[in-house]
């Protein structure tokens, strides 16, 4: 999936959550946060820390992987230096080609 924004985050993030069915409160037992945290990185995630959101995933059992755009440069990338490995994840995509 690809995370454009705070609030895209947050949102596929909140979806996790609903989907496993644990609540807000759960997520702040499991790491030490308060309920109210965990309410505003959903609802206002710009302001979140970074110490706060990697919690949170870990407590989601959740990671967060970082790697290039596809671009032409990249893509001509000699084998020595590609050190970024491919994701694992699957992708949907909706009807209009919509990734989610």
């Amino acid at each position: 999936m690809i995370i454009t924004s705070p609030k895209m985050l947050s949102h596929v993030i909140r979806e996790f959550r609903y989907k496993d069915n644990i609540s807000q409160t759960d997520i702040a037992k499991q790491t030490g946060i308060k309920q109210a945290t965990v309410s505003a990185f959903e609802n206002t995630p710009e302001s979140t820390k970074m110490e706060t959101l990697f919690k949170i995933l870990a407590a989601l059992e959740l990671e967060l992987v970082v790697q290039p755009r596809p671009t032409s440069i990249n893509a001509k990338q000699s084998p020595q230096n590609n050190f970024v490995a491919e994701p694992t994840s699957t992708y949907n995509s909706d009807d209009d080609g919509e990734i989610w």
